[in-house]
């Protein structure tokens, strides 16, 4: 039996290498079992009583003792009190902060199965809507430490501004002081932030800290209970000379629609596609990484070359798509968000695009376009929330579109969706699963379908 990785959810190894977890007590019921796969969030999988049991930690083929803690999905909950047996395909974590840290669910897989797994969570959930052998690619990773947004937690504990990731279904905060997923400008940046927090957070508060690398620098962006006083907003001043930050705003909690506060304006945030300039609102949504972004996007692009249009672009954002389509085709970009459709219109208007580029505030999710009006799009491109695109999808069957191309960061949702479009005549050509989120179980997508 190898050496096993020293992870920190656990309270320490035993001379043979094998990790034993201390049992709370008054704990549930203590069984022995065998790990039999690994399901979509990347915890093992064993069965008791005939019932799945998900264990954190674990791999396939590995035996394992548990406390039951829960129930979940059907199934149990299960905490690893000790690895009998240890797969072969276990390396150790790289990250010091595995296990607390929630961010990252699998770093103790090796590279082959992981991308397998990953691969394999496409093409489960197109086999569950009946595609016997849907046509996935091979799995396009983005290199380590590209992620250039995130948003964090921050907490008050014994004095100390706890500021990470929020550790598995639980409010506890990791603190984190490196991460193998996040640029290094957004890390370095950590330290300062911890300390300019401190004066905004009281009680148990937990603040949100959204960080975005934009083209021209950090964006910040601060959600709490409490507005900063004096003291926190001379600290965060302080932490945009010092880091060059871009921006950093700040905003009251559950007021979402709330137009945020500047604390720091040192020049505009712009984040640019295809040689358009876009000015983003503080937390308005970009792809996790430009090497993602730039995946979807070839597969966008390349899908609908030599298209002149008009192609219809839903859920456009701010524009990943739309700009790059522009580039030879009419666009007709509709997104929900009307912060998102301003910041686009108005990149429109000052790169002279408005010929090329129309724009439409409409909710997709209650009130998608109907069948007949779609039929003025040579293509429709859409790329929805995690909840997918099901009333869109029943319109785009019910249509005479041609071409569509679907993102999805959701395989079950994008299965739903891909059944109801190809039982409306579309053929499902390709589909590239793309991993902007490493060692998680997120997985994303772009699709090709076509009426033949």
């Amino acid at each position: 039996m190898g050496q096993l990785a020293q992870c920190a959810a656990y309270r320490g190894t035993t001379g043979d290498g094998i990790m034993r977890r201390r049992a709370r007590k008054g704990g549930g019921r203590q069984v022995d079992l065998e790990i039999r796969q690994l399901g979509g969030r990347g915890d093992g999988v064993g069965e008791i009583d005939g019932r799945p049991v998900f264990v954190p930690f674990t791999l396939p083929g590995e035996q394992v003792q548990v406390r039951l803690t829960g129930e979940k999905a059907g199934g149990y909950k299960g905490e690893l009190l000790e690895l009998l047996s240890e797969s072969r395909d276990r390396v150790e974590p790289a990250c010091p902060h595995y296990g607390p840290c929630g961010g990252c669910t699998v770093q103790h897989l090796a590279d082959v199965p992981y991308r397998a797994w990953k691969h394999g969570q496409v093409v489960q959930a197109l086999q569950r809507r009946g595609f016997e052998a849907p046509p996935v690619r091979d799995l396009t990773v983005v290199p380590e430490q590209t992620r250039r947004r995130a948003t964090l937690a921050a907490k008050l504990a014994a004095g100390t501004v706890q500021l990470g990731f929020h550790s598995r279904e639980s409010h506890v905060v990791e603190s984190i002081e490196s991460c193998r997923v996040l640029r290094p400008a957004l890390v370095a940046l950590l330290p300062d932030l911890r300390r300019a927090l401190q004066p905004l957070l009281t009680g148990k508060e937990i603040a949100d800290v959204a960080l975005l690398e934009s083209d021209s620098g950090i964006d910040v962006l601060i959600t709490s209970r409490q507005a900063p006083n004096l003291q926190a907003r001379q600290g965060l001043a302080a932490v945009a000379e010092d880091h060059d930050l871009a921006r950093v705003c700040w905003q009251p909690a559950g007021a979402r629609d709330e137009e945020p506060e500047p604390l720091a304006i040192r020049r505009p945030v712009v984040t640019e596609f295809a040689g358009v300039r876009v000015e983003p609102v503080p937390g308005a949504f970009l792809q996790p990484t430009a090497e993602g972004e730039q995946a979807l996007a070839d597969a966008v692009t390349g899908w609908l070359d030599g298209m002149q249009g008009p192609i219809g672009d839903f859920y456009a954002g701010i524009g990943t798509f739309s700009f790059r389509l522009a580039k030879h085709a009419k666009v007709h970009a509709i997104e929900g968000a009307e912060t998102a459709i301003a910041s686009l219109w108005q990149a429109a208007r000052k790169h002279d695009l408005q010929g090329r580029v129309t724009a439409e505030v409409r909710d997709l999710a209650s009130d998608p376009p109907p069948a007949d009006d779609l039929v003025a799009f040579e293509a429709v491109v859409f790329d929805p929330p995690r909840a997918g695109a099901k009333e869109l999808t029943q319109e785009l069957a019910d249509s005479d579109v041609e071409t569509v191309v679907a993102l999805s960061c959701n395989p079950n949702t994008f299965g739903r969706d891909a059944r109801i479009l190809v039982d409306g005549g579309f053929t499902l050509h390709e589909v590239r699963p793309i991993d902007q989120f490493p060692w998680s179980g997120h997985v994303e997508l772009a699709a090709l379908f076509t009426r033949d």
